[in-house]
């Protein structure tokens, strides 16, 4: 058993895989071990999490997640911990699957004490083990009027509950593959919105995508894994990574050679900005912020490209970057972030950028304009085949412009968003939120685990731009570039409490402190 950290990347498998994975093991072991090792491991994470827990309350359900709950009574009732089973396959028992029969089986012969499901889960509980629904689980439609749906009322109570949850396997009602919510909107609501206390998964078999992004990360808290000692299947392609420090990669400059200098870490130029008087629109502070981000990332040179005739020849604060105008830059040389705060304006200069850039950064404004336009779309579609390297950095409103559809629709699967915005453009695509995922054509694509709220303010997208176009202009694929910023973007926020007691987390400072993680 291991905690997830940040510090290796790991295979993520979905629902079907993970069932194959199951069913091979199932194949070759004696009936009933997975769940007796599933109940042990859950049982030895809930002792170590809560030693001196007075009373744990186990949901199960009537399914085989039920039965790993019932493992894990009957080992911490033999221990000499005070536990409370509520199990739902009393309603039906016949239809309980045979593996967790076993388990009740055994809970019950070792004395486990069972609450009545007319009666309420005990209320002094400290501790809660959540094994209603495992993978496959979805609850079921709300009950008629006059009937008692227990599976909503313990399904809430567990999620709004104050007191620490451990989850087995997945948080009962998550979508294993996407991290969406399969619980009738009322309860997600509710809980979404309580104080809720310590949450933790104990992910079985495998790691699932889920866990890691969308609402996932907020309902799984913190991630445990245990394989039940079966190795993973080498021909079980993973469906996404789990991005690590060690993908992510340290900064180029680390191994650069002394007798380096200026242009040996490229050129990255920031077109954007717009500054339109005559409709009282200043958007400078996006390009600003993109090119200190890209100089404090390691750029060699960072030059910006305000649009709309802007005036701006110099940034007090980071006066090492240098400015000119948008007909000056070099596409060929260098690497250009387009798109921060660009305004209308960007749409004009978008011909030229994609037809002429070797390597691009497409953000915000620039995306909205392609999305509005299929020419293009087209020159975009074509700096594939030109060997161009692209990254888009699209956050779900724009990725749904993009793919045509709605901010909910990407929401509701995004791996599958921008895998499909990844082939559809031939380019790398960044779709920011809660575990960002990194996609490219014909390749796995990543999910990154660092990241938090702090990252939610005005401008730190464009720092993210920023940090892209100094990897690329270091000489990394767009896919590296992409997986090494983001890491370490949420990383820096992450760490942030830790250097900056009592600061507030804004993208300003964030550009200025990317050099404390390089």
């Amino acid at each position: 058993m291991q905690a997830v950290s940040p510090v290796l990347s790991l295979p993520l498998h979905g629902v079907a895989a993970t069932r194959l994975l199951e069913q091979q093991a199932a194949a070759q072991l004696a009936p009933h071990t997975l769940m007796q090792r599933a109940g042990l491991a859950t049982a030895r994470l809930a002792l170590a999490l809560a030693p001196h827990a007075r009373c744990t309350w186990i949901a199960c359900g009537p399914g085989n997640n039920g039965g790993d709950g019932l493992e894990a009574a009957m080992h911490l009732h033999q221990w000499g911990k005070t536990v409370m089973v509520s199990w739902l396959g009393a309603q039906n028992e016949a239809k309980v699957p045979a593996d967790a029969l076993a388990s009740l089986v055994r809970a019950r012969a070792a004395g486990v004490p069972f609450a009545s499901l007319a009666s309420a889960p005990p209320a002094g509980f400290d501790f809660a083990i959540d094994a209603l629904l495992g993978i496959g689980g979805a609850p079921r439609p709300a009950a008629a009027p006059g009937r008692t749906d227990l599976l909503g009322q313990w399904l809430a109570l567990l999620r709004a509950s104050a007191q620490p949850v451990l989850a087995i396997d997945i948080p009962s009602g998550l979508d294993a593959n996407t991290g969406t919510l399969l619980a009738p909107e009322s309860i997600a609501n509710r809980a979404l919105r309580s104080r809720a206390g310590a949450r933790f998964t104990l992910s079985l078999l495998t790691l699932k995508p889920g866990l890691f992004t969308a609402t996932g990360r907020d309902l799984a808290g913190q991630v445990w894994w245990d394989d039940l000692g079966v190795p993973p299947a080498s021909a079980l392609a993973p469906d996404a990574w789990l991005l690590g420090q060690d993908r992510a990669g340290s900064h180029y400059r680390s191994q650069a050679a002394h007798a380096s200098h200026k242009g040996s870490f490229g050129d990255v130029a920031i077109l954007g900005g717009q500054s339109s008087p005559e409709a009282a629109t200043h958007m400078s502070g996006a390009a600003l912020l993109a090119g200190r981000a890209a100089l404090h990332a390691g750029a060699g040179r960072v030059f910006v490209a305000l649009l709309g005739g802007a005036a701006l020849t110099v940034d007090p604060q980071q006066p090492e970057l240098m400015f000119r105008s948008p007909a000056a830059l070099d596409l060929k040389a260098q690497v250009l972030v387009c798109g921060c705060g660009g305004g209308d304006a960007v749409a004009g200069v978008l011909p030229r950028v994609l037809s002429g850039a070797q390597a691009a950064v497409l953000d915000a404004d620039a995306l909205n304009a392609i999305a509005a336009d299929t020419q293009l779309q087209t020159l975009l579609r074509a700096r594939q085949g030109r060997g161009y390297r692209t990254v888009l950095t699209p956050h779900p409103l724009e990725a749904a412009r993009l793919l045509g559809s709605s901010a909910a629709a990407v929401q509701a699967d995004r791996l599958q968003a921008a895998r499909q915005l990844a082939e559809q453009f031939g380019c790398v695509v960044v779709l920011k939120g809660s575990g960002t995922v990194i996609a490219a054509p014909d390749q796995v694509s990543a999910i990154n685990p660092t990241g938090n709220a702090r990252l939610a303010t005005a401008g730190t997208g464009d720092v993210l731009a920023g940090m892209v176009g100094a990897r690329l202009a270091g000489g990394q694929t767009a896919f590296d570039a992409a997986c090494s910023a983001v890491f370490q973007h949420g990383q820096l926020a992450d760490d942030w409490p830790a250097f900056h007691p009592g600061q507030a987390l804004t993208a300003s400072l964030l550009a200025q402190n990317h050099q404390a993680d390089l």
